[in-house]
């Protein structure tokens, strides 16, 4: 999964004092950040943790102001539809900038041509976690009980098109088993019924449930990344108990598609730097999230290689949004 390398914090010292920003007189009034998203989620947890360095580096106000609903479609439509001057991003997850458009019937904007990529904010590594109640104590020992009883299991997620049910799914196709999906209306209730024992397992970010992980109220069997988590560093990820599963959840900034280059190249420099900052980057990694950081072209290519992984797989377990 992405992080900040050597490279790219280089080429972000050197975007710094961009001059053609300069010249153009950006910024010269405050700048919106769009979360579309409810308060309390890293969607909007990471813009305003980098807001005060983006404004202190800038020298206008950063405001972060959250537009909830439709997964993120309506405060994204907001951005699409604003003048390509710098002054309104957009904090988001991929679905927005990326997947709800093979979940929607339709979309409000055109999810390919209306935003311009600015930087990777973190992403978030996915834990499988099963309720304390079942026997489970690794992922083969999952896949047994679901081949044993197909359809029976059930799993939670933060409701239909999330990423916590395309991970469900990638899941489901690595293994060839047959899950019950059950949507809720975000990953809380998700959780809350994992930890009372309603539903089986959940696939979920890190952070969301870390804090019952330590505190026992939930089991987790694996991670789904290419290396152990630091923040459990006794789990095996499932590749390591012969499961071909790695997939994370990723969060950055877009501005409306036509902002000049140099703009989005200083946000993105600021950025970086922003989560280079132990007081802020060491905090949210403390929580599980992999800091990203580097250029709008890394942020694009990212953009590109999630779709290609995530399309067919959302085409063929045929999920709509609710």
């Amino acid at each position: 999964m992405p992080v900040i390398t050597r490279r790219a914090a280089l080429g972000a010292s050197l975007l710094l004092a961009a001059p053609a920003v300069a010249q153009q007189g950006w910024p010269s009034r405050p700048i919106r950040i769009i979360a579309p998203f409810p308060p309390g989620g890293l969607v909007d947890v990471l813009p305003r943790a980098i807001a005060p360095t983006l404004s202190a580096r800038l020298g206008q106000p950063v405001v972060v102001e959250n537009r909830p609903g439709a997964n993120g479609n309506i405060g994204a439509d907001l951005v699409a539809k604003s003048p390509p001057d710098g002054y309104t991003l957009l904090a988001t997850s991929l679905g927005p900038i990326a997947t709800n458009q093979y979940i929607y019937a339709s979309m409000p904007f055109d999810t390919d041509t209306a935003f311009a990529p600015i930087v990777l904010l973190a992403r978030t590594p996915k834990v499988m976690c099963v309720a304390t109640a079942r026997p489970w104590r690794s992922v083969q020992e999952v896949i047994d009980a679901a081949r044993a009883r197909p359809g029976t299991l059930t799993a939670g997620s933060a409701g239909n098109g999330s990423s916590l049910h395309i991970a469900l799914e990638l899941f489901k196709r690595a293994t060839g088993t047959d899950i019950q999906h059950v949507p809720y209306r975000g990953a809380a209730p998700a959780v809350t019924d994992l930890v009372a024992g309603q539903i089986d397992l959940v696939i979920d970010n890190l952070p969301n449930i870390l804090g019952q992980i330590a505190a026992g109220a939930v089991r987790a069997v694996g991670m789904g990344t290419e290396r152990r988590a630091p923040q459990l560093p006794n789990l095996p990820t499932m590749r390591e108990q012969g499961v071909e599963f790695v997939f994370g959840t990723a969060f950055g900034l877009a501005a409306p598609a036509g902002t000049p280059e140099p703009i989005l190249a200083r946000l993105a420099a600021l950025t970086t730097e922003a989560l280079r900052d132990p007081a802020i980057g060491g905090r949210l990694a403390e929580q599980g999230a992999e800091l990203g950081g580097g250029t709008p072209s890394d942020f694009a290519a990212l953009i590109a290689r999630e779709k290609a992984t995530q399309a067919p797989v959302i085409r063929a377990a045929g999920i709509r949004a609710d």
